[in-house]
């Protein structure tokens, strides 16, 4: 018996949030079902706000086509970064060198280690810079660079000639976005330029992400989610996102809120 739109709309969503797009012959062969049955159920998809239709397949809707600023990024989803926060802190032991990306999750992280003194933390982020100038009691390293007023971080040559002098512990990294196709993703390519050479610079690097950014894809590839060895996120990470990360044999934390 075929299944019904309904039905067939429930997998074709799973699918896109997980994978970021979807293919019409690859989901005509998974139903059982013509092609033109396919393309059907993408125009009332698309009808209804849930994906965008594109040569071939469809893609996830974005809610935002370009990044929020720093400010108003802060105070999204602040009890879980402050969650994943302080997860990632209770991760590092004395004597560590970590790095932290620039990111408003990892801004909680920063706050979190205000207090220990044997930690020694680089950084391209401004704000954690500031944050971090207020009461850190551990060694502070600013990577220094082109500061970008936009974004509030060091980029650019000096900054990636700085970090190519480092080997560290672990390093934090955050994301605009994380899909199963795309892999992790920032909105600013300077930025993830700068994130994937941390992560070239550290012994393990540790994605930090809320569950909003999961099934969605930004600008400009960090690397791809095999790149990273565990992933921070908090309680509303979906079982199925839990799922895929174990199928690739990352290990996930979730942060209580």
């Amino acid at each position: 018996m075929s299944l019904t739109y309904e039905e067939r709309k429930e997998t074709i969503l799973s699918r896109l949030e997980m994978e970021g797009k979807i293919q019409v012959h690859a989901l005509a062969g998974l139903f059982n079902v013509t092609t033109e049955t396919i393309r059907r159920d993408l125009d009332r998809l698309e009808k209804e706000g849930r994906l965008r239709k594109v040569y071939g397949g469809a893609v996830r809707m974005r809610s935002e086509m370009t990044e929020p600023t720093f400010l108003r990024r802060s105070q999204m989803q602040l009890s879980e970064k402050q969650a994943i926060g302080q997860l990632a802190a209770s991760l590092v032991r004395d004597g560590e060198t970590v790095i932290l990306d620039n990111g408003t999750t990892t801004l909680e992280i920063m706050r979190a280690l205000k207090n220990r003194a044997q930690v020694t933390v680089i950084t391209n982020s401004a704000p954690i810079l500031s944050c971090a100038l207020e009461g850190f009691q551990g060694k502070l390293i600013f990577t220094g660079g082109e500061v970008n007023p936009l974004y509030q971080a060091a980029t650019g040559v000096i900054a990636h000639e700085l970090l190519d002098q480092f080997k560290v512990n672990k390093a934090f990294i955050s994301a605009g976005g994380v899909s199963l196709a795309d892999g992790i993703t920032d909105y600013h390519l300077d930025e993830a330029l700068i994130s994937r050479k941390m992560i070239q610079r550290t012994e393990e690097a540790i994605l930090v992400a809320d569950h909003t950014k999961f099934g969605v894809t930004t600008f400009a590839q960090i690397a791809p989610i095999e790149g990273i060895a565990m992933v921070l996120t908090d309680s509303g990470c979906s079982r199925e996102w839990l799922d895929a990360f174990a199928r690739l044999d990352i290990e996930v934390l979730v942060g209580a809120q």
